[in-house]
């Protein structure tokens, strides 16, 4: 990733977006830009114009957190956005070069996969920031049973939604969940711009999706903590989940997310249809037997 250009396309989209009357400047005869010129995010933040100009352009050397806050207001950001913008600021900080890197292989402590096994009711994952699926519980696999059913190790939810054509009918709500991929992805990429494996899962899709491009290009960003996902299950239907986020402190990188659905609604009933299903699988027949997590 290209952290000046990545920097320049992300201030220069969130300034397109934002209306003079939304920030609450007077407009005076016509405008050629969608949004607000630079002289203006200059004043709303407090700084130069040539200096904004400076940041837009991709140069980030010495800026203060308060210039970035102060920036963050101007242009609105969400908390997610703010996120990324500090992260972006601090990747452009000159430093020796550091080549891209592969990453150790992540695995999961058997402890971990204990306490997934523990979760009853409830589908519960073990994932990274690349969305690679290392661990699950019974539920889980059940949950995902398409995903395992491929044969790449690990699965990766980003590939299946954008790459596998089973995906539109997996999820009540494709459209969404794909734009909601992408931005949890371009976040991963912000916070780690040197991550050669999640570089290279950007330039697969990217290559080989369309509509991942598309998304991509739009520069949004969100955080994955909390959600309601909507499924389309080939055994026991639709499903509507509830997932919270639970970061592993012992294991940076790592999160545990569960799935649950609202007690006494037909979700549950198929959540609990489903568990009950998965019970009686032969785990050597599971195409969960290969994970090697």
């Amino acid at each position: 990733m290209d952290t000046r250009q990545e920097i320049r396309e992300f201030l220069t989209s969130r300034r397109a977006r934002i209306t003079p009357d939304q920030a609450g400047l007077a407009v005076y005869g016509s405008r050629r830009v969608p949004g607000l010129r630079r002289e203006e995010v200059a004043v709303l933040a407090g700084v130069s114009a040539p200096y904004y100009t400076r940041l837009e352009r991709g140069d980030m050397n010495g800026v203060s957190e308060s210039v970035l806050a102060a920036l963050a207001r101007a242009l609105q950001l969400d908390d997610a956005e703010r996120a990324h913008l500090f992260d972006l600021a601090r990747a452009a900080h000159p430093t020796p070069t550091r080549p891209r890197r592969r990453q150790a292989k992540q695995r999961v402590r058997p402890e971990i996969q204990w306490t997934l096994d523990a979760i009853t009711g409830a589908a519960a994952f073990v994932s990274n920031e690349r969305l690679d699926i290392l661990a699950a519980n019974q539920l889980g696999r059940a949950l995902y049973s398409e995903l395992y059913a491929t044969p790449a190790r690990p699965i990766n939810t980003a590939r299946f939604v954008f790459l596998d054509q089973r995906a539109e009918a997996a999820y009540g709500d494709w459209e969404r969940i794909a734009t909601e991929t992408v931005a949890i992805l371009r976040s991963a990429a912000g916070r780690d711009p040197y991550d050669r494996d999640l570089s290279d899962l950007v330039g697969e899709l990217a290559t080989r999706s369309e509509a991942f491009r598309t998304r991509w290009a739009a520069h949004n960003v969100r955080f994955h903590n909390t959600g309601v996902k909507q499924f389309h299950h080939p055994d026991v239907g639709d499903l509507t989940l509830s997932y919270n986020r639970l970061d592993l402190a012992a294991d940076p990188g790592l999160t545990i997310f569960t799935y649950t659905a609202e007690p006494g609604s037909r979700s549950e009933e198929a959540l609990n249809l489903l568990g009950s299903w998965a019970a009686t699988v032969d785990p050597a027949e599971s195409p969960s037997a290969a994970d090697p997590s």
